[in-house]
This record gives C-alpha cells, sequence and structure tokens, in this order.
C-alpha cells in the first residue's frame, strides 16, 4: 500500500510566504479603485498565507476556521465593509507583532530576538559579550515600535477626512488628517517603516556589536523566515 507523505508546515509556509508580497498591491489596487471585490481579495490572501502552516496539516479544524472566515470576509463585502475590513488588517498585524515580542520579554522568558539569535547563529552567541543584552533590548524595540504604529494606524482610521471611521458615524475628527494620506501609510507606509527599521538596525547592531562576526543581510531575512513560525510558538526550530 503506498503511503503519501502530510507535507511538514515549515515547507509549506516556505512556499507560500512570497505570496505576501501580493497582498499590499490587491490592498492598495483596492483602496484606489474602490472595488469591494479588490479589497476582498487581498484579505483573503492574507488569511490562506497566514493560515497556510495550519492548513497544510489538513486537519478540519484549521480548513472550517478558515472557510468561516472567508464566508465572514463575504458577508461584509456584501455590505460595503470591505474597505472597513481591509483597515483594519494592519492594525491587527501590528498588535499581534507587538503581543509576540511583548510577551517573550516576561520575567522566566527568552527575548524573541534571543531565540532567533540562537536558532540561526548557535546558542553559543548569546555567551558573547553585551550579545544577550542587546537581544533584550531590541525585542523591547520592536515590541515599541509595533504598539506605537498600531495606535497611529488607529488614529488614522478613525481621524481620517474623508472616509474615516468617524465621519461615518456623524462624529467630528478632533484630528483631522488626510484621508489619502492615511490609506496611502496604513497599506504601504507602515510596511516600508518596519523595512527601514529592520534595515538600520541591522547597521547599527553590526556598529555597536563590531567585534564579533555578522550573518551577511540575506542570511538573516531567509533565516528569521524559514524559522519564524516554530520560534513564536515556542517550538524548537530544528524540530521535524
Amino acid at each position: 500500500m503506498s503511503f503519501v507523505p502530510t507535507p511538514k508546515p515549515t515547507s509549506t509556509s516556505r512556499r507560500w510566504w512570497p505570496l505576501m508580497f501580493g497582498y499590499p498591491v490587491l490592498a492598495m489596487a483596492g483602496v484606489l479603485t474602490h472595488r469591494q471585490g479588490v479589497s476582498l481579495a487581498a484579505c483573503a490572501l492574507l488569511l490562506t498565507v497566514v493560515m497556510a502552516s495550519s492548513l497544510s496539516t489538513r486537519r478540519a479544524a484549521p480548513w472550517a476556521a478558515w472557510l468561516g472566515m472567508l464566508l465572514v470576509m463575504a458577508w461584509l463585502g456584501s455590505r460595503g465593509m470591505a474597505g472597513l475590513l481591509l483597515e483594519c488588517v494592519p492594525i491587527a498585524i501590528n498588535i499581534l507583532l507587538a503581543c509576540l515580542f511583548g510577551r517573550s520579554l516576561r520575567k522566566g522568558s527568552s527575548p524573541l530576538i534571543a531565540r532567533f539569535i540562537e536558532a540561526i547563529e548557535g546558542p553559543e552567541r548569546l555567551d558573547m559579550p553585551g550579545v544577550a543584552t542587546y537581544a533584550r533590548h531590541l525585542t523591547w524595540f520592536w515590541t515599541l515600535l509595533t504598539a506605537a504604529q498600531a495606535l497611529v494606524l488607529t488614529v488614522l482610521l478613525l481621524c481620517a477626512e474623508p472616509g474615516g471611521l468617524l465621519r461615518s458615524l456623524g462624529v467630528a475628527s478632533p484630528w483631522p488628517v488626510s484621508g489619502e494620506f492615511a490609506q496611502s501609510y496604513a497599506h504601504v507606509g507602515g510596511y516600508v517603516l518596519i523595512a527601514c527599521a529592520f534595515l538600520l538596525e541591522n547597521v547599527f547592531r553590526r556598529l555597536h556589536l563590531r567585534h564579533i562576526r555578522h550573518p551577511r543581510l540575506h542570511e538573516l531575512v531567509l533565516g528569521v523566515a524559514a524559522r519564524w513560525p516554530k520560534l513564536v510558538r515556542g517550538e524548537d526550530p530544528a524540530s521535524p
């Protein structure tokens, strides 16, 4: 009897993650064209990529959750609320990241950045002078940055003129913000900020910890992408 092995979640995730770059393209297209279908496609693509690892296990529960959320998205879209759903996605992403980084800073836990260093460069790297302290400080940095960004995005969602949630409810915005700027920052600018922070931190780290050798940027990016799903779940990245 032949046996077809179940795909490993990690390999499935690697195959699907490049599709994440399609999300900002579809999201911005939905904003510019005001087409509900495009906005829904952006949200559906993001949901599928995020859940790819769970879906690859072929268990009923993840597939039921995925189909249920797609139906909720379709219901919102049928009532003209796909745009609002799209606006909430960047806020949810930043809140999730802030929680992931912040939770790892609890007493008795290993900071998330320290886990990445250990997984990519080996546990001995954390024993080098200044590395463990830097890992904790960097985890704090990402916690505060993503939390601040979630707050900024929430203010933009509420106060955009026109298109803001307050305006749609008939409430005057206390801090009027251009609707075009709010949408551009939410779907493009916020991700550019994260990318710039990542690049600048890479430069700063090489100067601050110049006494040790650092992995090349592409090695670091690939290492983080390959190990991210297991590390955020607290699993051993070397396990199958």
